[in-house]
């Protein structure tokens, strides 16, 4: 089989000689006639100076996507194995295996690609076009190493539905790949020169992938076909348990609540009371679920409400809180749309801060690596001063160790997640 190359333009590729992991189409001086999209192809600096391997897509504006630095050997099943194990003796040594991410994209030697465990349950993602060639390898390879770990996994479902899959020229597609009743829909390929496309979902007799996970002593049914990216935010796990520490004895308001992660947490951390918000119907109910399973119902209620609207409202009905919790949606997912998020996230603060009584908490944080962190303490800075309030940093902390940052790779380092007392100015 024929081995293709690109070639980089001289001066170009300085965010991948950083540790980068992506080539755009502008940095391109020759590019790999004849290589079929999803390819594999060797990646070489202006004056031949060999770089690395990566997967080629011609229809996206990240031509290369990098799979492999300074390995002149072509990727092999070997290879690959190689890489699942690093990413699972990782995950065993820094966080608690029973629900977590066990291969988080790029920062994983995965472009494109993010694999998450809710215990007996493993939902992907595949947002590249070459990791679509290689998943069936990767597929069958964690599940003989989690089951070498000990661990038994009863299917593997597909999330593979978020609309960016169209900028590398592939459909949206959600389903089962696996169960352990009945395989894969097609066997996987040991030969990676071939595709392999799912055909369509399982019988009906199968179950609805639904998930039971439990997290920080809190228990959750996860939707993985309805809810959220692949069901769960996994990444805010230990977030989390800071608040259930905190909230002791303290009227709560959860914002942006979506299954009722953070309220449930303070709940079982023996919170007074807890109000959560979130515009979704669908989250409210799941939320309302997971509060009944843990036998939280009395002191978690949620409500649907539109958070931008409802801040103000509450607080001009003089309602207060010992702790506020706003953990928004991106507001920014583009550096052209940083100042308007910048407005977004300075208004809910302000009003966040508004709604603590003296001396009580906000706990704040934004999920775009696009809102860097010294932008973020700023925005938050701002809306605190427009408050008339002052700021005591209790904690400053990222997103969960399953979700490594990996230095030289910006867009791996995304959740700033802050603590403050909120005191009037005197």
């Amino acid at each position: 089989m024929q081995d293709y190359f690109i070639r980089i333009k001289r001066g170009e590729g300085r965010s991948l000689k950083k540790g980068g992991a992506w080539i755009f189409d502008n940095e391109i001086d020759e590019e790999p006639g004849g290589a079929a999209d999803g390819e594999m192809v060797r990646v070489l600096d202006f004056d031949d100076f060999f770089l690395g391997w990566g997967v080629y897509n011609s229809a996206s504006k990240i031509r290369v996507r990098i799979l492999s630095r300074y390995r002149e050997e072509k990727p092999d099943r070997g290879f690959f194995k190689e890489k699942v194990r690093r990413a699972l003796s990782y995950r065993e040594n820094v966080v608690d295996m029973g629900a977590c991410r066990l291969i988080f994209s790029e920062a994983d030697g995965f472009p494109g690609f993010v694999a998450d465990k809710y215990d007996d349950l493993l939902v992907i993602e595949s947002l590249s076009l070459g990791m679509d060639r290689i998943k069936p390898v990767i597929l069958s390879l964690l599940l003989d190493e989690l089951g070498g770990m000990g661990f038994h996994i009863r299917g593997i479902y597909e999330r593979s539905d978020a609309s960016v899959r169209k900028k590398e020229g592939m459909k949206p597609f959600k389903g089962w790949l696996y169960t352990e009743a009945e395989g894969f829909i097609e066997e996987p390929f040991n030969d990676m020169e071939r595709e392999w496309y799912p055909s369509g979902e399982f019988p009906d007799r199968l179950e609805s992938p639904l998930a039971q996970i439990v997290e920080n002593g809190v228990s959750y049914r996860v939707d993985v076909e309805n809810g959220q990216k692949t069901g769960f935010f996994l990444d805010q796990k230990y977030n989390r348990l800071l608040i259930q520490k905190l909230a002791k004895g303290k009227t709560v308001l959860d914002c942006f609540t979506h299954m009722g992660t953070f309220a449930l947490n303070a709940a079982r951390g023996g919170a007074a009371s807890v109000l959560g918000l979130d515009i979704s119907e669908l989250a409210i109910s799941q939320a309302r679920d997971n509060a009944a399973i843990n036998g939280l119902s009395d002191t978690a209620r949620f409500e649907v409400a539109d958070v931008l609207d409802a801040l103000p409202d509450l607080r001009r009905k003089g309602e207060r809180f010992d702790l506020v919790i706003l953990d928004p949606p991106a507001f920014t997912k583009s550096r052209n749309t940083v100042k308007q998020a910048e407005k977004g996230y300075r208004e809910i603060n302000r009003e966040g801060m508004l709604l603590v009584k003296d001396g009580g908490f906000l706990a704040t944080c934004s999920c775009s690596h696009f809102m860097t962190e010294e932008l973020l303490r700023r925005v938050i800075s701002q809306a605190a001063i427009s408050a008339h309030k002052r700021l005591r940093q209790v904690s400053y902390s990222a997103q969960s160790p399953d979700h490594p940052y990996l230095w030289g790779l910006d867009s791996s380092f995304y959740l700033k997640f802050f603590i403050f007392q909120v005191t009037s100015e005197v």
